[in-house]
């Protein structure tokens, strides 16, 4: 395998001091992740320090590593700090990309992951094609992501998350996008901004790192457009948009969407593109239309986007469609919304499971949504006309933020956390039920969905 890095290219990324001679094929900060060959970044955190887990990598097959303190054996390039040597390394990935390399950053209160792998599958059926992988979009993960990045790369694709103000700005500037991606302004980790005005300028800081030239892709039906398009104005970014409602440079007309997904008609470039998403949900059509702005904004035809849209397929945690057989015999399906929620997209949720249809009931395992502030309870409840609406049957509410829906929602069970919500559901759940389950990652739905659909087969959505 073609080396990624060498100890002199390290050493000169970082300031750092080599200490012997090797080359690495990857990189990773998580020992329990080190394959052969690579690069072991020994990071320090509140909770834990890399350093306790050299040995670890090493006897994985770690081919180097990049520390921070004296006194360790095995080939390494040796920095004051870690977390710095690390955001060196990728801004030295970043910058040895070739003139015609096109760089996108992608954010958003949602969508992004998704988004995210759409331009990945996309763009990899053309050319190399790098891309952050999971949710690596934090203080860590970006840059690991950009320091995996190899020289030949043609696309990268990069996405970034934040809890607080200031953290895309330090990104961005890692990142430096030629195209800038804001997928929608909704209220997620809202109690840290003061509201969607503090969130809607905190997304707009993926604009500080644009790339001269560069291109900002934004969301025409979102509140926020105009505070967006001029954030992007200030940076120099000329705004291509995209949307249902608004009118777009990107706009979906004759719209028809269906429990197994969705189709609308396209006109841009000087063609007419017919769309096929094959997953419910109005979300997705956002994510859709997203996908085919960038792609069009990359000087790329959109026929690439609209081929790559017919085999979309949704991920574990971001509504992806499982087959459960239940002990007694029989099976029950779930929809895999579990990764993360706030308001907006629980609505969206719930909405897919309403166009569903199934021989049993719907029944719903909502968790609780966090960061939002004092209208926490608010926000929950103002969700129990959208469980009406969709003809749920049983819902198992999880956390103490979900207690005002337990209120005013009759046939539901509240309780403390994912255990007890897998004790409640395996006691009603029976076969032909069709159950959504969604909530913020930190509650923990994950393991409930693990221990459901463990042994499972993945399922489409019956029409």
């Amino acid at each position: 395998m073609r080396a990624l890095w060498t100890s002199a290219a390290i050493a000169a990324a970082t300031g750092g001091e080599a200490d012997g001679s090797f080359a690495a094929t990857g990189v990773t900060f998580d020992s329990r992740e080190v394959e052969p060959g690579d690069l072991f970044v020994a990071l320090k955190g509140a909770a834990s320090d890399g350093h306790r887990y050299i040995d670890q990598a090493l006897s994985m097959g770690a081919a180097g590593l990049l520390v921070s303190e004296g006194g360790i054996t095995g080939p390494q390039v040796r920095v004051a700090d870690t977390q710095a040597g690390l955001e060196a390394l990728g801004r030295a990935a970043r910058a040895r990309l070739s003139p015609e390399a096109i760089v996108i950053g992608v954010t958003g209160s949602a969508g992004k992951t998704s988004v995210k792998e759409a331009l990945r599958e996309t763009f990899a059926r053309i050319g190399p094609t790098h891309a952050s992988v999971k949710s690596y979009n934090n203080q860590t993960g970006v840059p690991l992501s950009l320091a995996r990045m190899p020289t030949d790369t043609r696309w990268g694709v990069f996405e970034m998350g934040m809890n607080h103000a200031g953290e895309i700005a330090r990104l961005t500037r890692q990142v430096r996008p030629h195209i800038a991606v804001i997928t929608a302004i909704l209220p997620a980790h809202i109690e840290n901004f003061g509201g969607l005005d503090g969130i809607a300028d905190a997304k707009a800081e993926i604009f500080e790192g644009i790339a001269p030239g560069g291109i900002g892709v934004l969301n025409a039906d979102a509140p926020y457009f105009d505070r967006l398009q001029a954030a992007a104005a200030r940076a120099g970014a000329r705004v291509l948009s995209f949307g249902i409602d608004a009118e777009a440079t990107v706009r979906a007309r004759d719209l028809i969407e269906s429990a197994d997904g969705s189709s609308f008609t396209v006109d841009l470039a000087g063609a007419t593109h017919r769309v096929r998403v094959p997953l419910p949900g109005r979300p997705r059509v956002v994510n859709a239309l997203a996908l085919i702005a960038t792609v069009h904004a990359a000087g790329v035809d959109p026929a690439c986007a609209v081929d790559a849209l017919v085999t979309l397929e949704a991920m574990p945690g971001r509504g992806l469609w499982r087959t459960i057989a239940l002990p007694g015999g029989g099976d029950a399906r779930l929809i895999d919304e579990s990764y993360n929620a706030n308001p907006a997209a629980m609505a969206a949720a719930i909405a897919v499971l309403g166009a569903a249809h199934t021989p049993g009931r719907k029944l719903v395992v909502i968790g609780a949504m966090r960061e939002l502030g004092a209208p926490t309870p608010e926000y929950h409840a103002a969700l129990v006309p959208a469980l009406i609406d969709a003809d749920v049957a049983y819902a198992v509410l999880v956390g103490e933020e979900t207690r005002a829906m337990a209120a005013r929602f009759a046939a539901s069970t509240w309780v403390a956390d994912w255990q007890a919500a897998l004790a409640a559901l395996r006691e009603t759940l029976a076969p032909g039920d069709l159950v959504l389950i969604k909530g913020s990652n930190s509650v923990g739905l994950g393991h409930l969905v693990a221990a459901l659909a463990e042994p499972a087969a993945d399922a489409p959505p019956e029409v």
